[in-house]
């Protein structure tokens, strides 16, 4: 698709959102920045991957269960009980400690105590009785199904799926029928949380729209092993007879990483997938075309050629390039989505066929300015960008505009970032400037994030990759929520024709 007219819009992720929980939420503070959105003339609002997290995955959006599923995390108790599903939700706001930053282990506690009060609520009631529970769970059957029953075998069983018993990890319709029927009562209650999520984030995105706002989505290439996407298709990923991964994802060996990237997710077998119609990747993006108005796909080099390592690998230097069957699978997308809405995430070092493919399907792109200062010819600095791309100041992987020139710019990075903008630069001006020079960019979006709308440091970082500890975290506060920079952003967009 091409990006029409200029436009911004803020980066930030649902459990960022301020909220007397122990995570920011759906809940009434959502709709509050949605307002503050189309007060600043915002047009669009970007968030990550809405799927479930968990506490083994170091609560990543990059790593679930499910690729298809909500993150019962982002339910707002408040919500169900202005619907009669709850009668005792807490008036006071949580405790302080999770003002700031999101306090995981209380909010999964809390959330889920919450939806299986809810639940318990709707069953005395009836859920047929519940509006639009049985046309939710009959059009989501081709996934809803199998992920039920995965996360009912999970709480059972205690143990990633390719340690189950033999017919559970195979699959055998004798062995899943009895457990439906054994279990019936658990696999309706993961039905219930998400239809309970599908119906709190539809009412809050129809609200967005109608703001003018478009929601743009975030999806990772590639699915965890321990998910319901592989449990129950298993042949269109490159696995063992056990049930763990041939190969595995990652990149290789570059300047910054001399053993390359490991990340351990088992990779697709796309002559299997081609075999299918690529079934499994359009029933993915129709639903998450379905979640948003425009999906960015996290590291798209992918779709093209991906490097693939031996599953019993331990670093990725013995990996190789295989490439993807793209002719054919982007010629089918365009017969599902004429228009392809979708962004790549065409960071790092892109080969030519990545290039021709964006190219030829009008796919936007990224430039992100905290990668720029190097030298004239940087594809990052503002002179070099083009039309059909988002321009970033940060993103949730890097650290924040303020963090980045405390405690990553070298000494020459600032002397040239001077010189190209003509200013007198230092910590407290150097997200403004950043702002200034993605809105006069010709790039037609540009996407701040709240963080550098703020002007906070590497305290307010999203993640750092390579790391599992203490990311994801980071929450916005209610005075910060209303603070007056937001509106500046306003007036600055305006006057580079964002508006």
């Amino acid at each position: 698709m091409v990006l029409v007219g200029r436009g911004f819009g803020i980066l930030l992720h649902v459990t960022s959102l301020p909220g007397k929980y122990s995570v920011g939420d759906l809940g009434k503070d959502a709709y509050r920045f949605i307002d503050l959105l189309a007060e600043t003339g915002a047009s669009y609002w970007q968030v990550l991957p809405l799927n479930p997290t968990s506490l083994e995955t170091a609560n990543s959006p990059y790593s679930s269960v499910s690729a298809f599923a909500g993150n019962p995390l982002l339910i707002n108790p408040d919500m169900l009980a202005e619907e009669g599903l709850l009668k005792d939700v807490p008036v006071t706001s949580r405790a302080d400690k999770c003002k700031r930053k999101v306090c995981y282990k209380e909010a999964y506690r809390e959330k889920e105590y919450f939806l299986d009060m809810a639940y318990r609520e709707a069953v005395k009631e009836g859920l047929s009785k519940l509006p639009g529970y049985e046309d939710f769970v009959d059009e989501n059957k081709y996934w809803l199904d199998d992920y039920a029953l995965f996360m009912t075998l999970k709480k059972i069983l205690g143990k990633p799926w390719y340690e189950w018993p033999d017919e559970l990890r195979r699959r055998d319709m004798k062995a899943l029928s009895e457990v439906r029927e054994k279990h019936r009562t658990l696999i309706e209650y993961y039905c219930f949380e998400q239809y309970v999520f599908e119906r709190q984030w539809k009412r809050l995105k129809d609200y967005a729209n109608k703001k003018g706002i478009n929601i743009l989505g975030d999806i990772p290439i590639y699915v965890s092993l321990d998910s319901a996407d592989v449990w129950s298709n298993q042949e269109i990923f490159k696995l063992r007879s056990n049930g763990r991964p041939a190969y595995v994802s990652g990149v290789p060996p570059d300047y910054f990483s001399p053993t390359g990237q490991l990340w351990g997710t088992p990779v697709y077998d796309w002559e299997k997938l081609r075999d299918t119609g690529f079934k499994w990747w359009i029933e993915r993006l129709r639903r998450m075309n379905d979640l948003y108005d425009l999906i960015r796909i996290d590291h798209f080099r992918g779709l093209i050629a991906y490097w693939e390592v031996p599953g019993d690998a331990e670093t990725a230097v013995n990996g190789k390039w295989v490439e993807v069957p793209y002719e054919d699978f982007f010629k089918t997308l365009t017969k599902f989505f004429p228009t392809l809405p979708f962004v790549a995430e065409d960071l790092g070092v892109i080969t030519p066929d990545v290039r021709e493919v964006m190219r030829k399907y009008r796919l936007p792109g990224m430039k992100v300015l905290v990668f720029a200062w190097s030298d004239p010819g940087n594809p990052y600095l503002p002179h070099n960008h083009e039309e059909n791309y988002i321009v970033y100041t940060s993103t949730h992987d890097t650290n924040t505009v303020k963090g980045w020139y405390i405690e990553e710019a070298t000494e020459k990075q600032k002397k040239f970032l001077a010189s190209y903008t003509g200013l007198a630069i230092n910590s407290q001006n150097v997200s403004q400037i950043f702002i200034r020079l993605a809105l006069m960019s010709v790039s037609r979006l540009a996407i701040i994030p709240a963080q550098d709308v703020l002007g906070l440091g590497s305290e307010a970082r999203m993640n750092k990759p390579g790391t599992i500890k203490g990311n994801w975290q980071w929450r916005m506060l209610l005075s910060e929520l209303e603070s007056p920079k937001f509106h500046e952003l306003g007036e600055l967009a305006e006057l580079y024709g964002r508006k």
